[in-house]
Formats: C-alpha cells, structure tokens, sequence
C-alpha cells in the first residue's frame, strides 16, 4: 500500500507470464500447422483437399479414372449426406487422419475403417435406393455390404 492510502496494484505474478507464453506458443504453432495443412480446404468438397497428404495420391489418380470420377467427389461416398452429421463425421475423420499422418501410423496400404464402410455404405444406398431395390427385392434378408462386391469401384489402387 502506499502512504497515502490508495492500493499499488498488484504486478503480474511470473507464472501469469508463463502461461501466456505458453498459450502463444501453442496458438502459433496451430495457425502455422493449419495454414501449412491447408487446412481451410477441409472445408470444402473439392477432393483436391483429399489430397493434401501425399498418401492419399494413389487413391485421388484412381478416383480421377474410376466410374464415380465423373459423378462424385470424396465426400459424396466417405461423409454422410445430411449437415450435421457430415461435419461431425469429417472432424472425426480430420483429428484422425492428421495424427494418423503425421506420426505415420497408418495401415499401408490404406484400409477403410468399420465405422467409415458404414458411411460409405449409407452412401451407397442413398444414391443407388431404386437399383439396390430392383437387385434385393423382398426375399434378402442378409444385409449386403457394396463394398464387398464393389470395393474398387470409387478408386481402384491394386489390382
């Protein structure tokens, strides 16, 4: 306090300044990654975003010659079709794919996950509901998997 009566405020304690300096490191460090990413492109549907990581090149040049090149992107089969769920989906796949990525550890070549050949599958019967109708009819009662018949059909890789 000082002679007069008022209050002396209080200098920052050094550990306040530590933690800033912390947090700047860690915010740097994040806008730099994301920029680097690209990671504005996640964003949209271009499948170019796909591409990003250099992993992922085997299976956009196989896309670019496939059946759905021409008739789907990336998204259209691997993320759902409605708004929430196809942002929720592509977060869960992002935080994945870029820890997967930047350590390398990741199944090589890649394979899809159960969790994303049901997405995949969802997608399959949303766009093709009238084939897949015409093909089961009523007497199926095992669920079929497309991608077991039809696994190359969005980007053959090998053969």
């Amino acid at each position: 306090m000082s002679s007069e009566g008022g209050s002396r405020t209080p200098a920052w304690p050094w550990w306040g300044l530590g933690l800033a300096a912390l947090l700047g490191v860690m915010v740097g460090i994040g806008v730099f990654t994301a920029h680097y990413a690209r990671g504005a492109s996640y964003l949209s549907n271009s499948p170019e975003a796909c591409v990003n990581c250099h992993v992922m090149r085997d299976q956009y040049e196989a896309w670019q010659r496939s059946s759905h090149g021409r008739v789907a992107v990336c998204n259209d089969c691997h993320a759902p079709h409605n708004f929430p769920d196809k942002w929720v989906v592509k977060g869960i796949n992002g935080l994945k794919h870029s820890v997967a990525f930047t350590f390398g550890n990741f199944h090589e070549p890649i394979r899809i996950t159960p969790f994303n050949a049901r997405v995949v599958q969802a997608n399959c019967e949303d766009c093709h509901r009238t084939l897949i109708a015409h093909m089961t009819g009523p007497h199926t009662t095992e669920p079929l998997m497309c991608i077991s018949c039809h696994g190359s059909v969005g980007h053959r890789t090998r053969d």
